[in-house]
């Protein structure tokens, strides 16, 4: 069983490079990309979760790489869990098994290529539910983490003033400035929460296998000024994380090793919603 395992590794990763093969100078910026990510103990694949072209060239990193363990944004601990090689071969029973029809995410076919080009490792997943993160801001995020590790993580310590004002401007320009005011803090410390829940997803991801693990998310979390690196770096001092941003058209905010740029993508006016009172 182990050498069948192993075999349907290797043919699933010769497939995710055949059927994503890319050429020009787009192959040799996601090539060079994987070279200077290599050796890294964390590698953070950034992404606009609705672009395919940024899905497409994190399974090519992933098939280049061979992380030993993958971090998702997208799944629970719980989902991740029951994921094998068996089932990340087969796209529609993957979907199944993780209910992504119901999960709020863009459709599968999206991601179906780095679920298939992760098969090779172990899985873990860093989404908080809906209720945990409810009951997380209610009760603040550093006690619904305990005092030990929110300490270990840097999550005892309110952010500078500067800091916490520029990330609620952030957030009430990212809701199209539609945001009562007094709901930018919360917002604010929704993000600290699901930052430091990937980096405690790969933290524990290092300690089981020893890495090199791949976080897969969203390129708020992979900034280093703020997102899930701050919060490995203060538990793991010393940890090499190298992290890497995917824009649009050029555009992108925050900090990262490295960037790779696609086309952007033609999506509604997301302020649209707030102006029919949505």
């Amino acid at each position: 069983m182990r050498k069948q395992i192993n075999f349907l590794k290797v043919m699933l990763s010769a497939a995710c490079l055949a059927a994503l093969s890319l050429s020009g100078a787009r192959a040799d910026a996601v090539y060079a990309a994987a070279r200077l990510l290599s050796g890294a103990d964390v590698v953070v694949l950034g992404e606009v979760h609705d672009n395919p072209v940024h899905h497409q060239q994190q399974a090519i990193l992933l098939a280049k790489l061979q992380p030993k363990a993958v971090v998702w944004e997208m799944i629970t601990p719980e989902q991740a869990a029951v994921l094998d090689p068996e089932t990340l071969a087969n796209a529609q029973l993957t979907a199944r098994q993780l209910d992504w029809l119901n999960s709020g995410w863009p459709d599968f076919s999206l991601y179906a290529p780095v679920f298939a080009a992760a098969a090779n490792a172990r899985q873990y997943g860093a989404q908080v539910p809906r209720a945990k993160a409810a009951k997380a801001l209610e009760i603040g995020v550093s006690a619904y983490f305990g005092a030990e590790d929110a300490a270990r993580f840097g999550l005892d310590q309110p952010l500078p003033e500067a800091e916490q004002a520029a990330r609620e401007a952030d957030q009430q320009a990212n809701h199209c400035n539609a945001m009562p005011v007094e709901m930018l803090p919360v917002l604010v410390d929704f993000q600290r929460l699901r930052d430091a829940a990937l980096a405690e997803a790969a933290d524990t991801a290092l300690a089981e296998t020893g890495g090199p693990v791949a976080v897969i998310t969203g390129n708020g979390h992979a900034r280093t000024d703020r997102g899930l690196a701050v919060y490995l770096t203060k538990a793991r001092p010393g940890v090499q994380i190298r992290s890497l941003g995917q824009s649009e058209g050029g555009g992108i905010n925050g900090v990262f090793d490295l960037v790779l740029n696609a086309a952007a993508v033609s999506r509604p006016d997301p302020c649209l919603a707030f102006q029919n009172g949505g």
